[in-house]
Formats: structure tokens, C-alpha cells, sequence
């Protein structure tokens, strides 16, 4: 049996429809697919991945030769000089608290280029939460460019803050996050670089990577970055990888971050990776599909809630630079119906019925729906938001594209 058969006749009519709508769309996602999987596979072979580096180890970590390996796929793949790829990193958050205590001195000065950061990433800042342990604290001067209305750069107002702030460090962060900005593309960011270069020469360059790798051919550390960092329970973990993050870039700052993870004297000589090495290598390898099916599945996601009379961004046919798929609902009760849906519709805790709370790191309640495999993994279908206005359901990953469809599908059932 079809399963499209059992969904309401609307949804029966409307998605062929759209599949027949986005499939030029798609086509540029697949050849995408192919580009990523032919570097990512042509690392595999000149870093000579053999069998006996799966293996991880124990205690000390000390002469683990696949965790050098995976270093050096990740610095071929990103174009870097080296790269800090752990299972001790415990969430993308870490990972960027680490590079960029490693980046900042205290009474440096940090700004982000795009806005105001992340939620989770202003109580690393300090300007949000107690401020115990943050930037702030060890005498880290911080602002943020606020963005334009339309989310652009204010390439005017930057020039007089680059110019009187003087940072030390320049901080991009590429996904949206929860905000309902556009994300930015590898060439707006190439763009920002460049501009800011021409003003402070020296200054350090910052990129948030999460939700970005294998979105696009390109990545940030090929077009100016000097460090960059992502977690593995996103794209480049496929799905496989069970914890832990990855920093690339400049040498002497992934050592200055590698210091920050361990200790001094230790750095990136250290660190166990247990059993966790072989998901992380094979996830790496799988992650060009998986990254491209959930990317096709929000295009998808777009094309149907938008026929359906949902706000949503990205459209169906714009760029894709991450994940991330925003779906404006105008209340909180409508994110919850949402959100509990799709959990309804996930492989992992079905009969789950999603709550909002508050969660660790975020300053408004959250509703998450999130049947993974791996636990808070954003590679595997999930959607989530803080309930605050536009009350925008973010939704993303998708270990398939099958299931997206049908799981988007049911949820679309669900609320109308």
C-alpha cells in the first residue's frame, strides 16, 4: 500500500505536487552530495584510513593513531592546517566555548559580527545566565553587531565599530540559530571576512560552524576563517558519531584550544577516544548523504507547509546553507501541536508527548521534539523553539529523506 493513500485527500492531491515542484531543487542537492562524498572520500584514501585505526583507546589516549587520522581528514576536507576532532567535547556549545578560550586573552575584546549569539553561547559570553565560569569573568570585553532588519550585515555601522571597538577576535555565526534571520551563505561570509580584513588586518577570525558542514562545497576556513567549530551530533557525525565536536583551523590556535580541553603540557597529545572512534570516522565518511537528505527534506518541508499557508523560511527555492527549516506559527500553542507531531512521527520515543521547559543554557522555555537515536542529535529529524515571538518552530536533521517526507506528512495531517 502507498502510504500517501492514508492521509487526507488534500495531502493525497498536494504532494505530488510539490515533489514534482522541488525536484530541480533536489538535483542541485544531489550533485552537491556527490561533490562533498568525493572529497570526503579522497581524504579517506591520501590519509590512508586502515582498519586498525577504528580502533580507539584507553586511559591516556597516548599514540592514538586513528584519532590522528581523523585530525588529518578533517584538516584536509575544511582546508586547515590542523584540526581538534574529541569525543571529550560534550555539545557544539563546548566545543566554541573551547576554541574561543582559546582564542581571547583576558582584557581582549570579542565581537560577533552577526547579531546577537546563540542562546546558549550568551552565558559563554556572559551576558546572559550568572556569568560564573564565562568570557566575561576572566575580563573578556564583549558586543555584537546588531544586524539590519531584513538580517544583513551593516556593513556601514561596522566600519565605525571595527574602527572604535577594536576587537581582538571576530566571531560569525553561519545558522540562523533561533532567530529568524537568514543564515549566511559561505560567500556572505567570504564577503564579511574580506571587508573586516581590510580594516584590522591581524584580528582572528571566529566561525560557529553548527548546522552548516557539507551544506554547501565550500566551507568557511577556505575562505578566510582562521578557526572554526561544529559538534558531531549534527552534520558531520551523520547521525553515527555519539558524542563530541570538532574544531579546524590554524595550528597554533587549535594547539591554544587543545590546551583549553586538556591541560598545558598535555594539548592535543591526550584524550582517550575509547569506542567511540569508529562511529566518528564512519560517520564523517557517511556525512555528505546524510547532511544532503536532511537538506532535501527541508526544501520538501518548505514547499508543503508553504502550499498549506505556513510562513516559512528559507522558501522552498532559495539557497541552502544549513539545516535549518523555520516555520513561523504565531503562537505557542500552534509550536507545541507541532512539535508534539512530529515527535509522534519519529522513530525513537513515539508515544513521547513533548512539554515545554526550561533546559540548561537557554533563557526562555523550549519545546523540543526530538525521537533520536542519539540523544539531542540535530542530524536526526527534530523540531524545536523557544516559545517567545515570532513563536517560530525550528525544524531540521533527517537521518532520511523518506522519513522526513513521511513523517512531515503525518504532522501536516496532525494540525490541519
Amino acid at each position: 500500500m502507498n502510504w500517501i493513500t492514508t492521509l487526507p485527500q488534500r495531502l493525497q492531491d498536494l504532494i505530488p505536487q510539490v515533489d514534482q515542484q522541488i525536484q530541480p531543487q533536489l538535483a542541485i542537492i544531489d550533485q552537491r552530495i556527490d561533490d562533498n562524498q568525493a572529497k570526503v572520500l579522497q581524504a579517506f584514501q591520501d590519509q590512508q584510513l586502515a582498519e586498525t585505526h577504528l580502533n580507539g583507546t584507553t586511559g591516556y589516549g597516548n599514540n592514538d593513531l586513528g584519532r590522528e587520522v581523523l585530525d588529518a581528514m578533517y584538516a584536509q576536507i575544511f582546508k586547515a592546517e590542523a584540526a581538534l576532532v574529541r569525543p571529550q567535547f560534550v555539545s557544539g556549545t563546548h566545543t566554541l566555548a573551547v576554541g574561543l578560550f582559546g582564542c581571547l586573552l583576558p582584557g581582549q575584546k570579542l565581537l560577533y559580527l552577526t547579531g546577537k549569539p546563540y542562546d546558549t553561547m550568551q552565558q559563554v559570553i556572559g551576558i546572559a545566565g550568572d556569568g560564573r565560569g564565562s568570557l566575561k569573568e576572566y575580563g573578556v570585553k564583549f558586543r555584537y553587531q546588531p544586524l539590519t532588519d531584513a538580517g544583513t550585515v551593516d556593513f556601514d555601522h561596522l566600519t565605525a565599530t571595527l574602527q572604535e571597538f577594536a576587537p581582538d577576535v571576530v566571531a560569525i555565526q553561519r545558522s540562523r540559530g533561533y532567530d529568524p534571520r537568514p543564515s549566511f551563505t559561505v560567500q556572505q561570509i567570504a564577503q564579511l571576512i574580506a571587508f573586516v580584513r581590510q580594516i584590522l588586518p591581524n584580528v582572528i577570525v571566529f566561525v560557529d560552524n553548527c548546522y552548516g558542514e557539507f551544506a554547501e562545497t565550500q566551507e568557511p576556513t577556505e575562505v578566510g576563517a582562521d578557526l572554526m567549530g561544529g559538534s558531531l551530533i549534527k552534520n558531520a557525525g551523520a547521525g553515527l558519531a555519539l558524542t563530541g565536536g570538532y574544531l579546524v583551523g590554524r595550528q597554533d590556535l587549535i594547539e591554544r584550544a587543545a590546551i583549553h580541553l586538556t591541560a598545558p603540557g598535555i594539548g592535543s597529545d591526550g584524550g582517550a577516544t575509547g569506542s567511540n572512534l569508529r562511529a566518528m570516522i564512519e560517520g564523517l565518511f557517511l556525512a555528505p548523504q546524510v547532511t544532503g537528505n536532511a537538506i532535501k527534506g527541508a526544501i520538501f518541508a518548505a514547499a508543503l507547509l508553504t502550499q498549506l499557508g505556513f510562513q516559512v523560511t528559507p522558501q522552498w527555492d532559495e539557497p541552502r546553507t544549513d539545516l535549518i527549516q523555520t516555520i513561523l506559527l504565531g503562537s505557542p500553542e500552534k509550536m507545541v501541536q507541532f512539535a508534539r507531531a512530529i515527535q509522534k512521527y519519529s522513530p525513537v520515543d513515539s508515544f513521547v508527548t513533548p512539554e515545554p521547559s526550561m533546559m540548561d543554557g537557554y533563557v526562555d522555555p523550549i519545546i523540543m521534539a526530538a525521537g533520536t537515536f542519539v540523544q539531542g542529535s540535530t542530524i536526526e529529524l527534530s523540531a524545536d523553539g523557544p516559545l517567545r515571538p515570532p513563536y517560530a518552530l525550528y525544524l531540521q536533521g533527517g537521518l532520511s529523506y523518506a522519513h522526513v517526507r513521511i513523517a512531515l506528512a503525518h504532522a501536516c495531517a496532525e494540525i490541519l
